[in-house]
């Protein structure tokens, strides 16, 4: 497993692996993956970073800021999406790993994420990685006809004063 930045020539198996996610029911509200042009707008070019097994594309994670605020320059939100396929090879953790090495390398001194609390393998590979849960958020939107709740992850930096 080789785990290196994500190229414009990734895009469909990064969409196609995003879509299994969504497909899933448990890795986000969206229902369906966005474009290559939304998603390349939406997320910072310096931390996009997939694992690939020869030509095979088996996950992905990028960030987005979470604010156009310079006082949360330092603060991002990530996702991190794992070909069913491939789950259980370690390509979350050291994708996640690499995520970290990325952005602590840049400054960036917290990465937030949401996460259902269904998705325990999600949540025990970012409590692995050295995120903490901040609290839940109860019953914050609807996911079709029902409502969830949402996990909040971060990662503070200990290397970033």
């Amino acid at each position: 497993m080789i785990i290196r930045p994500m190229r414009a020539d990734d895009a469909g198996a990064v969409l196609r692996i995003y879509q299994a996610g969504l497909d899933g029911g448990n890795a986000s509200f969206e229902r369906t993956a966005p474009t290559w042009d939304v998603f390349d707008k939406a997320r910072l070019p310096g931390h996009r970073i997939v694992a690939v097994d020869g030509d095979t594309l088996l996950g992905w994670v990028a960030v987005s800021p979470v604010s156009a605020r310079a006082v949360y320059a330092g603060v991002v939100e990530h996702s991190i999406y794992v070909d069913p396929a491939a789950r259980g090879r370690g390509a979350g953790r050291q994708l996640l790993l690499a995520l970290v090495a990325s952005t602590e390398a840049a400054g960036i001194w917290t990465i937030q994420s949401g996460v259902f609390p269904e998705n325990t393998a999600s949540l025990r590979l970012h409590h692995g990685c050295g995120f903490r849960t901040v609290g839940v958020r109860e019953r914050v939107a609807r996911h079709g006809d029902r409502w969830r709740d949402v996990v909040l992850l971060e990662r503070r930096s200990p290397h970033i004063d």
